[in-house]
């Protein structure tokens, strides 16, 4: 099958999750500075959900453009990262809401460590769809980072039963080491055009 309508929808899919992301945002209580206090909670969680969604959303299409044609697993394995992503909005609603209490917090890690597997699940196929000597299985090599960040996630979630504090700042962690984007793909489909 071709990869379009699945980067398509995808694409739309993301893009409808900002956008709810974005309208969970309310207008401050007051007209001074100061009515921007209360929400800051909210802003933050926000902007690192943002951070993840834009994260996912680079990375998702880095691979799929290493990839020349798809398969039936590959969609239901995209349609569950989507299902995963999709929850992002309410755990970032919650945690911010909450001001980020510790249910909360433990919740938005349950959610970003099921966005990674289904994320490497996704992967696997694709590499699996493309051939272990593709330019995306060379790529994607032994993916010490995403196997990093599932051990980060699971760390978090234990730790936000004891100071939410700590996990809160583990997901930054994970945040900061995805945020450049990978180059690996860009690179070695470079490579092998050449």
């Amino acid at each position: 099958m071709k990869k379009d309508r699945l980067e398509a929808f995808s694409d739309g899919v993301i893009a409808i999750i900002i956008t709810i992301m974005v309208l969970e945002l309310k207008l401050p209580q007051g007209h001074d500075i100061h009515a921007l206090l209360p929400l800051l909670p909210v802003f933050l969680s926000y902007v690192l959900s943002f951070i993840y969604i834009g994260i996912y959303w680079n990375n998702h299409h880095h691979m799929i453009y290493a990839v020349n044609t798809i398969n039936g697993r590959v969609l239901w394995a995209n349609l569950n990262l989507l299902f995963w992503l999709s929850l992002v909005p309410f755990v970032t609603g919650w945690m911010g809401e909450s001001h980020f209490s510790m249910w909360p917090i433990f919740a938005y890690g349950c959610v970003l460590i099921m966005n990674a597997i289904a994320y490497t699940v996704l992967a696997r196929l694709l590499v699996k769809q493309a051939g272990h000597d593709s330019s995306l299985a060379l790529a994607m090599g032994k993916d010490w980072k995403g196997k990093l960040s599932i051990v980060i996630y699971a760390t978090a979630i234990i730790v936000s039963v004891y100071c939410p504090w700590i996990s809160l700042g583990l997901y930054w962690v994970v945040a900061v080491i995805w945020f450049i984007p990978d180059p690996r793909i860009e690179k070695k489909v470079a490579d092998k055009a050449h």
